[in-house]
């Protein structure tokens, strides 16, 4: 079988990760896979931003989980040391599609490198905010973006889930 499409039936969300860093060298392959995902029109109007600083994962962790509607102290990002935000231009409208082709390349590029990974929602939320919108000028982006997801990324603590069924009836023929 193919490389990649083992890959893609192989992958799994994870859901308990190590606190130990991932080589920089296997984030920034993360990345360009990211980079290389297709996009509308060839525009490429996505971005993102990677976090390893312990000290921001922890406060995006926080902003994530009261949007959420966790109690305190709940991490939805599962003990991930590296969250990957994708961003895409507000004002583009292929922005959502484009930003989840770029997450898929990174999750699929994450469990090629052996490391574990898991697409959590409500990065549209946050970077609806102004402290949020901050973050971003204070890092050097600049314009109008919305948060499209966040990838938590590391390495795995247990084992990877077994797939779950595939459900019959999701492909229909027209020859």
């Amino acid at each position: 079988m193919n490389d990649i499409i083992r890959a893609m039936e192989e992958r799994r969300s994870i859901r308990n990760f190590k606190r130990d860093l991932p080589a920089k060298a296997d984030l920034e392959q993360i990345i360009e896979a990211g980079l290389y995902a297709a996009s509308a029109r060839g525009k490429q109007a996505v971005i993102t931003v990677a976090v390893t600083d312990r000290n921001v994962r922890d406060k995006i962790s926080a902003a994530n989980c009261k949007i959420g509607g966790w109690e305190d102290g709940f991490d939805p990002f599962y003990g991930a040391p590296v969250i990957f935000i994708v961003l895409a231009e507000k004002n583009w409208a292929n922005r959502v599609y484009d930003g989840s082709l770029v997450l898929g390349n990174m999750m699929l590029a994450a469990h090629a490198l052996g490391l574990g990974s898991i697409w959590i929602h409500r990065a549209k939320e946050e970077f609806e905010t102004e402290e949020w919108k901050q973050f971003l000028l204070d890092i050097g982006v600049e314009g109008e973006w919305e948060g499209v997801g966040h990838l938590a990324v590391g390495y795995i603590d247990g084992a990877i889930p077994e797939a779950a069924a595939r459900r019959d009836g999701r492909v229909f023929w027209v020859e």
